[in-house]
């Protein structure tokens, strides 16, 4: 066991754990955190989707000793029903959600992806969100949700 400490959603953790064990149980199991979801467990699916340091990182394959020290960002931490953050507004405001399952790892890539490139082409958008797999066919509201995000003022702001 060891001594890990991240900062989850701007709350400071210290847990005693495996070092091994995966990003996805610490944040599941010990913090009770319902965003990041079990999809493949080999990293393939991004419904795992967690932001560490400001990357997209597939929490199902990452070491917790790897990002002990780290800011680490779910879901959750983002807004809140009654104020979401910009790319949850946006998401909401094209419908750009069915099931629900991939939005975890859907809505965490492109906050990441947007924050670093700010004016993104709809191909690079589309290269970006390759990596996340969605079942639903909402895809193109999902770009169109990507790029209202990344056209808000207010996500300038917020990011």
């Amino acid at each position: 066991m060891s001594s890990i400490a991240l900062t989850v959603n701007g709350r400071l953790h210290t847990l005693d754990l495996d070092p091994t064990t995966p990003l996805l149980y610490v944040l599941s199991d010990e913090l009770a955190l319902r965003g990041p979801k079990f999809g493949c467990g080999l990293g393939q699916c991004g419904a795992c989707t967690a932001i560490v340091r400001g990357r997209a990182v597939r929490s199902c394959v990452t070491p917790v000793e790897t990002v002990n020290g780290a800011d680490v960002t779910t879901l959750e931490g983002l807004g809140t029903v009654e104020r979401p953050h910009p790319i949850q507004q946006a998401f909401i405001d094209e419908q750009a959600a069915q099931c629900g399952f991939c939005l975890n790892g859907v809505i965490l890539t492109a906050k990441a992806f947007v924050d670093q490139n700010p004016k993104p082409t709809d191909a690079q958008i589309q290269q970006a969100m390759s990596s996340v797999l969605c079942r639903c066919f909402t895809h193109a509201r999902m770009l169109r949700a990507i790029k209202r995000y990344a056209a808000a003022p207010a996500a300038s702001a917020s990011r």
